[in-house]
């Protein structure tokens, strides 16, 4: 199992040179979606590192266009339903991912301990849940979750776990959760899937558009 935070790492990718957000051709999500409900954790301290995530400089979802397209035909889709979509991380910068890696190397830094990995001591959390690269820096990642707009103010799902809780009951078809939950999961997995995003099934909320529009190649430039 290879980065849970980040998404599994199948293949070598390539850091490109581009400097910009204009030059690695990312799209901005808001840009397609005006009004999309965005919690970018890293931008801020409501993470597992509890502190602003360096290149996270803006809360943003970036993503490569035809992951950006599709993400925004998922949303359209559960709009008319009653449903959004709530945006947790999109593209994230390869010096994002090393930030998570230092962290997990200071054993002084465990304020999230009991939100988001209770039953692990923080030495485990590297490789099986914390690895040197991250799909995510490929830009056609997304981590998510459903909000309900039905019937008043929109209101969060319950998805049995938080997002990026390190454990087994976060694994997108968990023993441990209740019906409810695991209906909401797959009513998530299913309106993902209908626009070509697959689930990693130990993450809930992380889905990956297949294929991917340049699997070889990752990015740093910052999110901003």
């Amino acid at each position: 199992m290879l980065a849970v935070v980040g998404g599994a790492q199948a293949q070598p990718v390539q850091v490109s040179p581009a400097r910009t957000v204009e030059q690695a051709g990312l799209v901005d999500i808001a840009r397609l979606v005006p009004g999309i409900a965005l919690d970018i954790r890293y931008a801020g301290s409501n993470n597992f590192t509890a502190r602003p995530v360096p290149g996270y400089d803006a809360p943003k979802c970036l993503l490569l266009a035809p992951a950006a397209t599709a993400l925004a035909a998922v949303e359209a889709e559960l709009r008319a339903e009653g449903y959004r979509l709530r945006v947790f991380d999109c593209y994230r910068p390869a010096q994002s991912v090393q930030a998570f890696v230092r962290w997990a190397h200071d054993p002084a830094e465990q304020s999230r301990k009991a939100l988001q990995y209770p039953d692990l001591d923080k030495p485990a959390l590297l490789g099986g849940y914390i690895a040197e690269t991250s799909g995510h820096s490929r830009a056609a990642t997304v981590d998510l979750t459903l909000l309900d707009c039905r019937t008043g103010p929109c209101s969060a799902l319950d998805m049995g776990t938080d997002f990026d809780f390190f454990g087994p009951r976060a694994h997108t078809d968990a023993a441990d959760i209740s019906a409810l939950q695991r209906g909401n999961r797959q009513r998530l997995v299913q309106a993902m899937a209908r626009h070509g995003f697959a689930n990693y099934p130990l993450e809930w909320w992380h889905y990956t558009l297949s294929p991917e529009p340049d699997p070889h190649t990752a990015y740093d430039v910052p999110v901003r």
